[in-house]
């Protein structure tokens, strides 16, 4: 082999390392996407990826309550008594959920993929008032308490918000 034919593949061998280093550098700047949840009435669906979320790590109530607050901006129509379906990522399953509206949980921890909420009538006018045109609704992966309890870790937080179809 000679100098010139042992310089070209010393050259090439620099540029392959450079390129897989490089290729490496912009995955590792990459963040992962979160699990996703899904929010389904009739034959519409949207999907979103966490508000929230920190690679599986308890955010904690508060920070989970603060997210939950949060506006969500793809949203979907509900008319009143139409059943609600939510579809969560295996990874969120396992942990648990529950559904919370305007950053109350409304419903026990759920270790299901998927549960429906048939006939449920979110828009109902309450006390006097008439029945909201919007409901922000959030997906918190929070694990089953024990008994009685309360959640101790809060993993994520997936919001939507529902239209009220009948307004």
């Amino acid at each position: 082999m000679t100098t010139m034919q042992a310089a070209v593949r010393r050259r090439r061998a620099v540029a392959v390392a450079g390129a897989v280093s490089a290729g490496l550098l912009v995955l590792a700047a990459c963040d992962k996407p979160t699990p996703r949840a899904t929010v389904t009435v009739g034959k519409n669906s949207i999907s979103a990826e966490a508000t929230c979320y920190e690679d599986g790590d308890d955010l904690g109530q508060e920070k989970a309550t603060k997210c939950a607050l949060k506006k969500a901006s793809d949203s979907i129509e509900v008319a009143q008594s139409e059943t609600l379906r939510i579809g969560v990522d295996p990874k969120i399953a396992d942990t648990g959920w529950a559904l919370w509206i305007n950053g109350q949980q409304v419903t026990n921890v759920y270790k299901k993929t998927y549960y429906s909420f048939q006939g449920v009538d979110l828009f109902a006018d309450q006390q006097g008032q008439a029945a909201p045109k919007t409901l922000y609704i959030s997906i918190v992966e929070q694990d089953k308490p024990k008994s009685a309890g309360t959640s101790k870790e809060f993993k994520g937080v997936w919001n939507f918000k529902l239209v009220n179809g009948d307004a």
